[in-house]
């Protein structure tokens, strides 16, 4: 093939490859690092950088001289392929230079790294544990200490389904929201209740992985108010890509607000979610839909149906439509081997709702209820 044929055909193949790529790819297309709002999130961004153009610099000089070396000493201008073992300074200079390359660019990754670990003096101080699959946040020193919240994935089912347009922050919106003041310094301890997870904010430079029976620590420290959206960003299981993290960062005055409607709010929620209050199966139903939805739909489908034989149906399932201990049991304490994880983090008030209405939708008519006052014996109970 001449080499004019050859690149014709060269050109054809990537305008084709250009024109198989969709538009809509390159809509959303970016560059570089998320725009840090902390003072350690713009180091690891000037770190990224520096080390980013030393590599550029290295790749031009080394591709620069090879592709140099092949074209001026090409055997078409009568050059001679040499016949040699080693060169003393040539071997010198290859390993020295190299040292001094890394000695360079560890003295700041060494700073950004020791800036990283150091979660000293914090302001305030927030678990996050990590369940398959959304966040438990605990307020445990601060302003806002005895604060305790889940936060779930608030896409809608048909958005996900295609049923719906995607909304702006599709699969990156929650329920609920961590909330911080701006520049106070916040610890976050990370840990998971049953497979690894990891709390990934980019723009606030915190990443940290979160595995069961271990606490681990970040922080970080937020320069300016706003809305600032994570992932986990670990293969935590069939919805790992359903599970966000969204961080309001708000002024002082705002965050005392916000402290006391939630302390308010909890403080309503006990007197609802007392479990010896009188429940009628019509209340435990319309609870348990709820908690369905937030928990359960993404493995068991809104039909019931499940997705066999890893999420197996619950509609006209003999352990939801036999003795309710059983299912209680199951339920609290999962099943080992299984993708059924335990729920004992949720309130005895949902638990109640959602077993209440599983044993009574879909196929199943039971006709029955567990109360939260039962799932409230049976978790002391261990059971």
């Amino acid at each position: 093939m001449s080499n004019k044929l050859a690149k014709i055909v060269a050109a054809l193949f990537t305008s084709a490859m250009w024109l198989m790529i969709p538009a809509v790819a390159f809509a959303e297309y970016k560059l570089n690092f998320q725009t840090p709002n902390t003072a350690l999130g713009h180091t690891i961004y000037d770190l990224h950088t520096i080390i980013t153009w030393i590599c550029v610099v290295i790749f031009i000089v080394v591709f620069g001289f090879m592709f140099y070396a092949i074209f001026k000493h090409r055997k078409s201008v009568g050059h001679k392929a040499a016949n040699f073992h080693e060169h003393f300074w040539v071997e010198v200079a290859w390993t020295i230079v190299p040292c001094f390359i890394l000695l360079a660019m560890m003295v700041p990754a060494t700073k950004s790294l020791i800036m990283l670990r150091d979660t000293s003096e914090p302001d305030m101080t927030i678990k996050a544990t990590g369940y398959q699959w959304k966040w438990g946040y605990d307020y445990i020193k601060g302003e806002g200490e005895g604060i305790s919240f889940f936060s779930s994935l608030s896409t809608p089912r048909a958005q996900i389904e295609g049923a719906e347009k995607k909304g702006e922050h599709y699969l990156l919106e929650t329920d609920t929201h961590v909330v911080v003041p701006v520049g106070k310094k916040v610890r976050v301890l990370v840990t998971a209740a049953d497979v690894i997870h990891a709390w990934w904010v980019p723009a606030l430079a915190v990443k940290q992985d979160a595995v069961p029976g271990f606490i681990r620590d970040a922080w970080f420290k937020a320069e300016a108010p706003g809305i600032f959206r994570g992932q986990c960003a670990e293969l935590c299981g069939k919805d790992h890509g359903f599970m966000p993290i969204v961080v309001e960062v708000k002024s002082a005055a705002d965050y005392t607000k916000w402290v006391e409607s939630q302390k308010a709010n909890m403080k309503k929620a006990v007197v609802a979610d007392d479990p010896d209050k009188p429940w009628t199966l019509d209340d435990l139903k319309a609870r348990g839909e709820k908690v369905y939805a937030a928990n359960c739909v993404a493995c068991h489908m809104p039909t019931g149906m499940g997705n066999p034989p890893t999420f197996p149906a619950l509609s006209g399932s003999k352990i939801v439509g036999g003795a309710k201990e059983g299912q209680l049991a199951l339920v609290l304490n999962g099943k080992a081997g299984t993708a059924m994880a335990p729920f004992k983090h949720l309130s005895d008030t949902d638990l109640a709702g959602v077993i209440t209405y599983t044993r009574n939708n879909w196929a199943n008519k039971s006709g029955d209820m567990v109360t939260p006052a039962e799932v409230k014996v049976a978790r002391s109970a261990g059971k």
